[in-house]
């Protein structure tokens, strides 16, 4: 049967292109994103601070364990600012039998040049020695990496919490990250966590057992890590690269695979559809359902395989593109090394090659189902209705649809909420490819007097194929409706979200300066701005993430401190409940959004934990409306202190009028890099970092659009080659050409319209349950030329990959397509 599949693939160039072209584009992003999603997973960090140590102590995740369905489950999180460990933790370790040395990490994030600070004792643990000069000695000498460019004698800039100082450099060494070491007395001083560590470094004697150092980490609530795992503990910007490139691939790569998987499988199952005659004449001359079910198969592996050889390695070169506007767009480092594809190209290919013969047998089940002498019979009429399974189907999937969009606003931010939005659109897309021949047929009732009141005897034809073909024309519904579902909902979303980011910000900052610089500023900042001529008020704000129980587990969410003082003056939060004047330490504020998602009301105890792991139970005292501008949590900058990687603020926002600008720009004078800044200013740079942020999930969403477009035009051209023998006998019956195109176009407007209609109320209702679940407003914003561009490519689209190929087929001789198979 190998051999006849190939044979029949020659002679059916027109459909075996079509579902090569699918397969081709599907494996191509299977591969590419597979690769990404494989780099994030088999990337081990390099200990460097910690290369010559045994065991490392630190605290880097937080778990919270609960009952569900009377099971019991661990949710684990990173911590969003690393977490640390109690500083008397350094001297128990010390004391256990076997320990030859033990160095606590107090840390110091320094702001300008962007680097990390650490003591002095911690530098032995790094296994290198002095490229030049000597070990810091005073509290103004520092030892630096090579990259900085500076020898030892000179003098090096660095802002630390705000403040700029210059030190000495009494030696450089290649460290292989950008760190500086400090003695150990300055680091503990400009340590943003006074007594405590951001780890422990711990080197045995040899044979010696780390049991009880595992006991001590664990007592104080730290974890052990060994080996490999030593570079996690270090906070890199190759971890975060790690953690985006596996979220990302997660959140859209199952959707992603189910694309795809819909997409080949409607092809492949169009383009069997559309050979019944010969598959319906080889079961009646003996064929047995076994050998046409093998014939199938193998003509869909030897698609699949040919496509997988193509889509392999232009898969790769597409994943090598992304990494390199990844890097050059900071989401990765350059040194941030890309798998090679060995697991990604074998698990794609075996993806294209398992989808192409389900669908294969899937489509063949009604031609190897009946008897051979009532094979013909069998495939001369479309069959008038889908079956009662089918249509159960449809409306229970319709049913979960609808109810879906409640569920997706659990997972929180704009990535959940992108993944959560293509989750509810596919859910409606399934039902609407479910209930597509009964909606094809009641559109055609519909359809059928109004036709021909516009296109005459051609639109007469129209509805007359429109009724008896509904259940044909099921799989093109399905793709345009696809394609306008897509376009329409999951790509304005994300416009949805920057556009309301931006606008909430705007709307609630009521200060009319800025006060910001690239370090960050002092913690005390706003306190000496509150102070100067001119200023009638000042709010510091710190953006950091706590963690909350969510739905299925726990969760990091955006957060922001404030100073407390003043700031209903400076911030404008849009309060439901409560006041926002009570936030003190001891209380939190949150975004209606995260009350409804954590059963939060004002007086509740909220139970959280700060960015460094820290377990907190804050009273509630005031729900607001613009999460998204300003954080789902605001909490007072007493509660977050000492919680934090660095001791600063990331911008003051200033209430005061134009007298205070001298006493602004002669304070800001004296601090490095601070900048003052209108609020119309702030609020560009806001909506410009989004835009640069939302790079991937526009990329992402792209390619789901593009393939889904691609989806279309495939399964119409293929619908339209397919009807040679039917535009033939109408030439034959006297029918004009002239008339056949008109009923071409009225066919393809009546079924536009339906899918359009269908498309756009799926979208419509997807932007709307998701949008409203996060901003509060109901009605969605669609970019007019967004709008114009989804209905008019679609339009388009449809029109060019089924008026092309008729007027194809209608050059030639209508006796020479009358016995042409499909």
């Amino acid at each position: 049967m190998t051999g006849l599949a190939a044979r029949l693939l020659r002679h059916r160039a027109g459909p075996a292109a079509a579902t090569l072209l699918a397969l081709v584009a599907g494996v191509l992003i299977l591969v590419a994103m597979g690769t990404l999603v494989e780099s994030g997973l088999r990337f081990r960090a390099e200990p460097r601070l910690w290369a010559a140590a045994d065991v490392v102590v630190a605290n880097r995740t937080v778990s919270h364990t609960f009952k569900e369905f009377g099971d019991t489950t661990t949710s684990t999180v990173a911590l969003p600012e690393g977490g640390t460990v109690d500083a008397a933790v350094v001297d128990r370790i010390r004391q256990v039998p076997g320990v030859a040395a033990v160095a606590g990490d107090d840390a110091v994030v320094i702001g300008s040049p962007a680097a990390v600070g650490h003591g002095w004792d911690t530098y032995s643990f790094t296994g290198r020695r002095i490229a030049a000069g000597a070990a810091p000695r005073a509290d103004d000498e520092v030892l630096v990496d090579t990259r900085f460019g500076v020898a030892p004698g000179d003098r090096i800039d660095l802002v630390v919490g705000g403040v700029g100082r210059s030190y000495l450099v009494s030696g450089t060494a290649e460290t292989g990250t950008a760190a500086v070491f400090f003695t150990d007395a300055q680091a503990a001083r400009l340590s943003a966590h006074p007594g405590r560590v951001d780890a422990i470094g711990v080197r045995m004697v040899p044979g010696a057992d780390v049991g009880a150092v595992r006991e001590i980490a664990s007592a104080a609530g730290a974890t052990t890590y060994a080996g490999n795992d030593r570079g996690s503990v270090e906070q890199s910007d190759s971890l975060a690269a790690r953690t985006l490139l596996v979220e990302a691939g997660s959140a859209f790569g199952g959707y992603v695979v189910l694309l795809i998987i819909s997409v080949v499988a409607g092809t492949i199952g169009l383009s069997v559809r559309h050979r019944r005659r010969d598959l319906a004449l080889l079961r009646a001359v003996a064929a047995t359902p076994g050998q046409v079910r093998r014939m199938l198969i193998a003509e869909a592996a030897l698609l699949a395989l040919v496509g997988s050889a193509v889509g392999g390695p232009a898969g790769l070169l597409a994943a090598r593109w992304v990494h390199g506007e990844l890097v050059e767009r900071g989401f990765v480092p350059a040194t941030f090394p890309m798998a090679g594809g060995l697991f990604a190209v074998p698990a794609a290919v075996g993806t294209a090659v398992l989808v192409a013969v389900l669908a294969a047998l899937v489509a063949a089940r009604r031609v190897t189902g009946i008897k051979p002498i009532e094979a013909l019979g069998e495939i001369a009429v479309e069959p008038r209705r889908s079956g009662r399974v089918r249509l159960i189907a449809g409306v229970l999937t319709l049913a979960a649809a609808g109810t879906s969009g409640a569920f997706t606003l659990g997972a929180g931010g704009s990535t959940g909420a992108l993944a959560g939005a293509v989750g509810m659109l596919y859910l409606f897309v399934i039902a609407v490819a479910l209930l597509a021949p009964r909606i094809n047929a009641y559109a055609a009732r519909l359809l059928t007097p109004l036709l021909p009141r516009v296109w005459r005897v051609s639109g007469y034809l129209a509805a007359a194929n429109l009724r008896a073909n509904a259940q044909g024309m099921a799989t093109v519904l399905t793709a345009l409706v696809l394609s306008v579902g897509f376009g329409g909902s999951v790509w304005f979303l994300q416009t949805n979200l920057e556009r309301q980011t931006t606008t909430q910000s705007s709307a609630g900052t009521l200060a009319e300066r800025v006060v910001v610089a690239p370090g960050g500023l002092p913690a005390d900042a706003a306190r000496e701005i509150r102070e100067l001529t001119g200023v009638r008020a000042a709010t510091g704000v710190r953006r950091t993430q706590v963690v909350v129980r969510a739905l299925g587990g726990i969760e990091p969410v955006g957060a922001q401190s404030v100073d407390s003082a003043g700031v209903t003056s400076t911030m404008n939060l849009a309060v439901r409940a409560g006041n926002l004047a009570d936030l003190r330490a001891g209380t939190v504020a949150v975004s209606a959004t995260q009350a409804s998602s954590s059963g939060w009301d004002v007086g509740d105890k909220a139970e959280l934990w700060l960015g460094d792991g820290t377990p907190v139970s804050l009273d509630v005292i005031a729900i607001y409306g613009r999460g998204l501008g300003f954080g789902d949590v605001t909490l007072a900058a007493e509660t977050v202190a000492g919680h934090t990687a660095a001791n600063t603020t990331d911008e003051v926002l200033v209430s005061a009028g134009p007298e205070a600008d001298t006493a602004l720009a002669a304070w800001s004078a004296g601090k490095p890099g601070t900048e003052v800044l209108d609020a119309a200013t702030r609020t560009r740079l806001i909506s410009t970092d989004l835009a640069l942020g939302a790079w991937l999930n526009r990329l992402l969403i792209g390619v789901m659009v593009g393939y889904a477009a691609l989806a279309a035009a495939t399964t119409m051209v293929m619908a339209a080659l397919a009807r040679r023998r039917e535009l033939a006998l109408l030439q034959l019956a006297g029918v004009t050409r002239r008339q056949i195109r008109a009923m071409v176009q009225a066919e393809q407007a009546g079924l536009l319209g339906t899918a359009v209609l269908i498309g756009a109320t799926i979208a419509v209702l997807t932007l709307s349950a998701i949008v409203n679940g996060l901003t509060g407003s109901p009605i969605p914003y669609v970019p007019p030329l967004g709008g114009v561009a989804v209905l008019g490519g679609t339009t388009l689209l449809a029109l060019a990959t089924t008026v092309w190929p008729v007027r194809r087929l209608l050059g030639a001789p209508p006796i020479d397509n009358i016995g042409v198979k499909e």
